[in-house]
């Protein structure tokens, strides 16, 4: 039988190194495991290296996002259901546990289950046997099981939403997958890495090359997204770029939301617009308190007054270089060219 490939890791700083040699040695040993880390950091790769990498390699390795069913299917999904135990239920359904029997059952976003499946997957881990929904027949596996999260567990088994006994029993080893923060150097790497994969997904002839102030813009991101944000933001970038180089910082769109035009959030909670007093039919404006300054001008004026006057300091110190420009107002280039459209006829006139 051939081997499978390893599920792809990338990394050379000492956090992932250390982090993937605990993984190797936890794969051997025959027991639970719980890999907890932020959102994007790659919980799933690791718990596919464990299975990979451990004696169950050449068995199923089966995966299921707790947090992704309704409450009432978990249960189904998992220890699967017996013929008429509810209604559609046509026929018997084998569950997740089964179809992993003999090899690894992954369960991410475990701190989403709910109480009544946790004691059942207590009494599998425990003794390698349940009941199918709906049935009164015991049914055994050998099912080594992952869980995956990136919440507190213990805070939540504290709370009474974890059941302390199932988490004892899963944390037989715990890894900690390091966030992208943590692994100084490894951005570079990955960059390269994606870049030159979405290269070869475009058809072009060569990876863009990654210039050293592009490199030092995304090492500075704090990249709250981790390894999945950083590989969305560099395959963006080769694909906007079209074979072009990347080599402004700003060549790399970190924010793909970004927009001069990019909707506001609160505005429909936004109080109804003061009538013009000037219009027909406008109530009378309220006098002013007595010994109030009057107004300089209205708020749309003071602010459109200011942007134009930032532009024009901003060009002028630029030398009218707009990605430079853009960078000393700690805008995007594509932030800037949209505020340049909005004023362009009055920049022009002065």
């Amino acid at each position: 039988m051939r081997t499978p490939p390893l599920p792809e890791a990338l990394g050379q700083s000492d956090a992932f190194l250390e982090f993937m040699e605990r993984l190797s040695a936890a794969a051997g040993v025959d027991r639970p495991v719980l890999v907890v880390g932020e959102r994007g950091t790659g919980k799933e790769l690791a718990a596919g290296r464990l299975h990979y990498l451990s004696p169950r390699w050449a068995g199923p390795f089966v995966a299921l996002n707790c947090a992704a069913l309704p409450e009432t299917l978990v249960e189904s999904e998992l220890f699967g259901h017996e013929a008429g135990a509810f209604t559609g239920a046509a026929a018997r359904r084998a569950g997740r546990f089964e179809r992993a029997d003999g090899g690894t059952l992954f369960l991410d976003e475990i701190g989403a289950m709910p109480l009544p499946v946790q004691e059942k997957i207590l009494r599998v881990v425990e003794y390698g046997s349940f009941e199918r929904v709906g049935g009164s027949r015991p049914v055994s596996v050998d099912v080594r099981v992952v869980g995956a999260t990136n919440v507190d567990l213990p805070a939540l088994a504290r709370a009474g939403r974890f059941k302390r006994d199932l988490l004892d029993r899963l944390s037989f080893e715990v890894l900690t997958v390091p966030p992208l923060r943590g692994r100084p150097g490894d951005v570079a790497l990955l960059a390269r890495h994606f870049a030159a994969r979405m290269a070869v997904e475009m058809g072009l002839e060569e990876a863009p090359r990654l210039s050293p102030e592009v490199l030092r813009a995304l090492e500075a991101h704090p990249w709250p997204g981790n390894v999945r944000e950083l590989k969305n933001a560099v395959e963006r970038a080769v694909h906007r770029a079209r074979g072009g180089p990347l080599d402004a910082a700003d060549a790399v769109v970190l924010d793909p939301f970004a927009s001069p035009w990019r909707p506001d959030a609160d505005q429909d909670a936004r109080p109804p617009a003061a009538p013009d007093p000037a219009a027909p039919g406008s109530p009378p404006a309220a006098p002013a308190p007595p010994g109030a300054a009057p107004l300089p001008a209205s708020l749309p004026d003071a602010v459109r007054a200011l942007e134009l006057d930032l532009l024009r300091r901003a060009l002028t110190s630029a030398r009218h270089h707009q990605k430079t420009a853009a960078r000393l107002l700690g805008l995007g280039y594509h932030q800037f060219r949209g505020l340049y459209r909005k004023y362009k006829d009055d920049l022009d006139a002065a």
